[in-house]
């Protein structure tokens, strides 16, 4: 048993057990890789992988329970491949950070701006996606660090650091009759809605607030994209409910914005990475910038 055949394995569950991609992305041929696995099936003395003719299927149960110690020494393998790196030079690297549209434009300028100042060695690379998504990323080693609202306090291995809290704001054209008057969950539920699909920025608060008082909201359009949501507001398509830092009383000032936070609850934006995770110190100094940035801003 050696690590090229452990590493043949996480490429062979990545490649969906598909021989010739595996060996194209191991840089082997694919008689190289049918042999390695015969070698280690033999020495463990009982087959990983369920076949047909030379085509692998699926794996049997002792494959299943070996790819979770695969996973495990794949992540220390990966994590002595950063320590390495960190040890050699830690102001030069890359960081990988996965978070959603609302955070990327609205909280992160600040936090990164300020750490580019400090290290300007370290590339970074953003990705935007879904909360589900995000985790995937932090899994799948695509992310070192991810920022969202939603679902992440629902992973056990993931340790979790507040960043900061808002509230919701609405968002409504001048005119409109939501524009004036007090805010009750009564009123906005006799009007149509637009706001954030479910699992982003908050929309689990939403959802539970208006279900708790026993109302219904006439949800007519969901987006991921709080731009997208005052967008159509604009076109008079019915009233955002967005997160309050999405609105900008200078590029926004053709819309009415009324604060929700004595409504709908506050909401919790928080950095998440993977417990058996090694975090470089730059990764870590990042991390600080995101908890100084919600701090400053009063969050």
């Amino acid at each position: 048993m050696n690590l090229s055949q452990i590493e043949l394995l996480r490429v062979l569950q990545e490649t969906n057990l598909n021989l010739s991609k595996a060996a194209e992305k191991m840089h082997i041929v694919q008689s190289a890789v049918s042999r390695q696995l015969q070698l280690f099936e033999a020495e463990l003395g009982s087959p990983l992988f369920e076949r047909q003719g030379k085509k692998l299927v699926g794996m049997t149960s002792l494959g299943l329970s070996i790819m979770d110690e695969v996973a495990t020494i794949n992540k220390a393998k990966a994590n002595i491949q950063h320590i390495a790196a960190d040890f050699l030079d830690s102001s030069k690297g890359t960081l990988h950070i996965a978070t959603t549209h609302t955070q990327a434009k609205y909280f992160l300028p600040k936090p990164i701006s300020r750490f580019r100042e400090k290290y300007p060695g370290v590339n970074i690379y953003m990705v935007q996606a879904s909360p589900e998504q995000l985790i995937d990323q932090l899994h799948n080693r695509k992310a070192d660090v991810a920022i969202c609202t939603e679902r992440v306090d629902l992973i056990p291995d993931l340790i979790l650091e507040k960043c900061y809290e808002w509230s919701h704001s609405l968002v409504v054209p001048p005119g409109h009759p939501l524009a004036e008057g007090p805010i009750t969950l009564e009123r906005i539920s006799r009007y149509p809605i637009l706001t954030y699909s479910p699992g982003y920025t908050g929309r689990s608060n939403i959802d539970s607030t208006f279900k708790q008082a026993n109302l219904e909201l006439d949800i007519i359009l969901a987006a991921s994209d709080t731009d997208v949501i005052k967008t159509y507001v604009r076109l008079g398509l019915g009233a955002g409910i967005i997160a309050g830092m999405g609105y900008d009383a200078i590029v926004d000032q053709d819309l009415v914005a009324r604060d929700l936070s004595s409504l709908i609850p506050r909401s919790n934006t928080k950095v998440a990475y993977l417990k058996h995770n090694y975090l470089p110190l730059y990764s870590q100094h990042f991390i600080d910038e995101l908890l100084i940035a919600g701090k400053e801003n009063g969050y």
